[in-house]
């Protein structure tokens, strides 16, 4: 079997999520990503978890992985079939961590409840913005609705959403300015790509 950047990713988050079953809520409590603020007097936040949060899972809803993996697979697999193993862990880390900082922000501009990350979708909703902006044509089928459309309407429709689910609060519990943070860290990425290519030609 050839290994792929995707896959390794793939096969960490699994892991990692069979670890969290045998923990008993300390590896959240290390690694997930905490807010800046105290909560009840303990500021909980370490500088390694603007990483290590994103290969963590809800353990207790299955769904939250999975479909986080099957999207890291959609995107990233024809990312780095495109531009390389190396350039698609630049761009996936860079949205994971971009993610993180505007978590850590939400709170304190937004007025968001204080408390613990964890998840891959920031990195995941990244690849989504770059293979938006890399084949904007190509054809997705969400999984709701089921419908077939393009890559760059797909990507702007979440992230539409995103941004009304995040302001106004809808469906709490979700990090909707994490997704959005993503997405900033690939846009970048992928900006930067191009310009180098035009240096080059």
């Amino acid at each position: 079997m050839k290994f792929t950047a995707v896959k390794v990713l793939v096969a960490a988050n699994i892991l990692v999520f069979l670890l969290q079953g045998l923990a008993n809520d300390w590896m959240e409590m290390v690694f997930a990503l905490w807010p800046l603020q105290p909560i009840e007097g303990h500021v909980y936040f370490q500088p390694w978890q603007i990483v290590t949060y994103a290969f963590l899972h809800d353990t207790g809803n299955i769904f939250h992985i999975a479909f986080n993996m099957l999207q890291l697979w959609m995107f990233g697999a024809e990312i780095e079939r495109y531009v390389g193993p190396r350039r698609l862990l630049v761009c996936y880390f860079a949205s994971v961590i971009t993610a993180a900082i505007t978590q850590l922000m939400a709170p304190a501009l937004f007025g968001a409840p204080a408390g613990a990350t964890l998840g891959a979708s920031g990195g995941v909703f990244g690849l989504l913005l770059a293979y938006a902006m890399m084949f904007p044509t190509r054809k997705v089928v969400p999984l709701i609705p089921p419908i077939p459309m393009p890559a760059w309407l797909f990507a702007t429709i979440f992230t539409c959403l995103e941004l009304f689910f995040g302001v106004t609060g809808t469906l709490s519990g979700i990090a909707h300015f994490a997704h959005l943070g993503g997405m900033v860290g690939s846009a970048l990425v992928v900006m930067q790509w191009r310009a180098s290519a035009r240096k080059i030609r």
